[in-house]
């Protein structure tokens, strides 16, 4: 072997290679979720100087049409409009500002949109806008000027509310999650369960900013043909560190990381309050992932739990949140991911935490051991230690999932168990496969179970959550005593003639 290694490589000049125009295909295969891009939004128009911003869902009686988000913020001349629509273009970022890569209104919005619109107006410009459409950015990066007399109409239709003098609107048309048939509720239904979620996420990701009194965030639902309301209310803040009590009297307090290349980072170290049904306790994901470190930038949220690699979530450390914001000068210690939705932190930090102390000279690993034992004491004086079990997984519904995370320790390292419809045959009503850990359902009596409603696969939870609570210690179990087999078919048999009484009233309803 030689030794000849050259640590440099040697170059010969340089060639001109810009990106082609299917990069924005690219650009808008991010793996944004639907909460996360509109988030993403949100924060151009705080960088804006917003103080309301409306997330606007458009329908056409049963069917979604458009989705718009509108703020009164500055506003943008042609020429900001122009660099806002490049990707990569903005590089004027103030020093407090959320936006950092340039690419966030593009990716978010073609992420989940076919076309994009942008309109806006300034205290001293005419309303102008841009559009890109899919099909036209991928030809050429063929970014279209909007005709500015609808420019203006678009403003003018959120006159006062949000717009006075300035603003921005974002259109998103061909939005690709919207129900392709709106009719027997599905629009309604799609609706509800995303409101739902979005007001949750933007909650807490921007609790911060929606506690102040001159910011605001409002999600609307209107009928374009009748101008009618259907719904219309403010974003409530959801912040993961509002607990009533703290879960010990010596926290919250702050524990000092130095790491050489940034200095000293501050943790906020809390404690939760045992046994909590608070959604800023429960809303914030599941037990596992809500544990762990609160990452800040410039105070937007933009990590909610985990533990980055210092050491895995652990039902016992359920109660252990640690608020952390980033320096503005992060170096390669901590690094943001493109889409604001969690940090990647380097062994530099995870070593730090291994020596970080607070004032009085407790340690950070004190405050884990503490946060573990004030678990473990509540539930010492609720008078039940539960037994460890297999955790439900594919096909259980996530709130079900999450219940059954709160309630009961799982068994570490351990697969959980899933369910499944499958054909089999009418004489049984499900089976219980040990190898893969599945509960499987027989799909003859599937729409009788659900009543009409169309299936997926999370659906009938109700029924799922029973059948885990007597199947799982099956799968617990090497082998099934005699006892054991007997119960499986007298819950077989019971369950067989329930789901046949189904069918037949399904077949009288008819």
């Amino acid at each position: 072997m030689t030794t000849d290694w050259q640590f440099d490589v040697p170059t010969a000049g340089s060639k001109h290679l810009p990106p082609d125009a299917r990069y924005m295909e690219a650009l808008s295969s991010q793996g944004y979720g639907f909460e996360v891009a509109i988030a993403d939004l949100v924060d151009n128009s705080i960088d804006a100087g917003a103080k309301d911003v409306v997330i606007h869902f458009l329908r056409d009686g049963d069917e979604l049409v458009s989705l718009l988000v509108v703020d009164d913020g500055k506003g943008m001349s042609d020429d900001g409009l122009d660099v806002a629509m490049t990707v990569g273009g903005r590089r004027d970022y103030a020093e407090k500002a959320l936006g950092m890569f340039g690419t966030g209104l593009k990716s978010a919005s073609l992420s989940h949109a076919s076309a994009v619109t942008v309109v806006s107006t300034t205290k001293g410009t005419r309303a102008a806008g841009r559009r890109w459409v899919m099909e036209r950015a991928v030809s050429g990066f063929q970014c279209d000027i909007v005709e500015p007399g609808y420019a203006q109409k678009l403003l003018d239709r959120y006159a006062d509310r949000p717009i006075v003098w300035q603003g921005t609107v974002v259109r998103w048309d061909a939005v690709k999650d919207f129900p392709k048939h709106g009719g027997g509720g599905q629009t309604d239904r799609y609706l509800h369960r995303t409101i739902n979620k979005l007001g949750l996420h933007l909650g807490l990701y921007l609790h911060r900013f929606l506690a102040r009194d001159d910011f605001n965030i409002t999600i609307a639902v209107e009928d374009v043909r009748t101008g009618t309301v259907y719904l219309d209310f403010g974003v409530e803040p959801l912040n993961p560190f509002a607990y009533p009590v703290s879960g010990h009297p010596d926290y919250p307090h702050r524990i000092t990381a130095a790491v050489p290349s940034i200095g000293d980072v501050t943790l906020e170290a809390h404690i939760w309050t045992p046994k909590s049904n608070l959604d800023e306790y429960k809303a914030v994901g599941s037990v596992l992932d809500r544990q762990g470190f609160y990452f800040y930038r410039h105070d937007r949220l933009v990590q909610a739990g985990g533990w980055n690699n210092f050491r895995q979530p652990e039902q016992h450390f359920s109660l252990a949140r640690i608020a952390i914001d980033l320096p503005d000068a992060p170096a390669d210690v901590f690094r943001l991911t493109v889409k604001k939705s969690g940090v990647e932190a380097s062994p530099e930090f995870t070593s730090a935490l291994e020596k970080a102390l607070d004032s009085q000279g407790r340690t950070f690993l004190q405050y884990l051991t503490t946060a573990e034992t004030v678990y473990r004491e509540a539930r010492k004086r609720s008078g039940t230690e539960r037994k460890p079990v297999l955790p439900p997984g594919k096909g259980f519904d996530p709130a079900v999932r999450e219940t059954i995370a709160d309630e009961l320790p799982t068994i570490p390292y351990e697969d959980p168990i899933s369910v499944r419809w499958q054909k089999l045959d009418t004489s049984v009503f499900f089976e219980v496969e040990r190898e893969s850990r599945t509960i499987v359902l027989n799909q003859h009596y599937r729409a009788a179970i659900l009543g009409g409603r169309r299936g997926g696969l999370n659906d009938a939870p109700l029924l799922k959550s029973l059948l885990y609570v007597l199947l799982h210690q099956v799968f617990e179990k090497e082998y099934s005593g005699s006892r054991e087999k007997d119960n499986l078919q007298l819950w077989q048999s019971i369950l067989v003639s329930a789901s046949r009484a189904e069918l037949d009233r399904v077949g009288d309803d008819d």
